[in-house]
């Protein structure tokens, strides 16, 4: 099965997309779920849960966290509890990991060698401990920085993520995750995702639909 595993709506504030037209992009892809990872806020994707059950669409939440070296996304958190730091920007990424890890969620770098600034982590990645997987490949990202990110991810010998990083509609399947074993909830996620069940990829479903229109 497939899942985007990194979305944005307009909850993010940072973009004007819809749910219900991220949702109903996604299924007319063919795509199996997506995950919604709003900025700094886990709490804010809770509408987009349910317009997920209104489509019958399998619909999972994480949190796209900015630390002092880079984007961090999480999954697991039951609600904004996660943020013990009292701000929203350059949280410590070695406490943000120990922290997440320790209420049962995992880890997981974002578009790791795309510059963003002072915080920007790169080759850094290979350093950091306690992540449970690479993002290799984001919808958002030049290919050779998704290229960097398989080369580490296959150096760390760490399971590999894919997702668009979607603010608009267009972008929504670039990347994905295939996953081995079911996914049906987060539990089943993480599950799949500390199993090595799982693959990043372009989604074959995305320039199939390109090709077609």
């Amino acid at each position: 099965m497939w899942i985007d595993c990194h979305c944005h709506t307009k909850y993010s504030y940072d973009n004007w997309l819809e749910p219900v037209d991220l949702i109903r992009r996604a299924k007319e892809l063919g795509l199996d779920g997506v995950c919604i990872t709003e900025h700094y806020s886990y709490e804010a994707s809770l509408p987009v849960e349910q317009v997920g059950r209104d489509e019958g669409f399998l619909v999972l939440r994480g949190v796209e966290i900015a630390t002092d070296r880079g984007h961090m996304l999480a999954y697991g958190m039951q609600d904004d509890g996660w943020n013990i730091w009292g701000r929203d920007n350059y949280l410590p990424i070695n406490e943000v990991i120990e922290h997440i890890n320790s209420i049962g969620g995992i880890c997981v770098p974002a578009h790791p060698f795309r510059e963003v600034g002072v915080a920007s982590l790169l080759h850094g990645l290979l350093d950091i401990t306690g992540i449970a997987a690479v993002e290799t490949h984001n919808g958002g990202n030049l290919d050779s920085d998704n290229d960097l990110a398989i080369s580490a991810a296959r150096h760390m010998a760490l399971p590999a993520l894919g997702g668009s990083d979607c603010h608009k509609t267009i972008a929504v399947g670039r990347c994905a995750t295939k996953f081995s074993q079911p996914v049906t909830d987060m539990a089943s996620f993480i599950a799949a995702v500390r199993a090595g069940a799982c693959q990043g990829s372009y989604y074959p479903g995305y320039a199939q639909l390109a090709q077609a229109a």
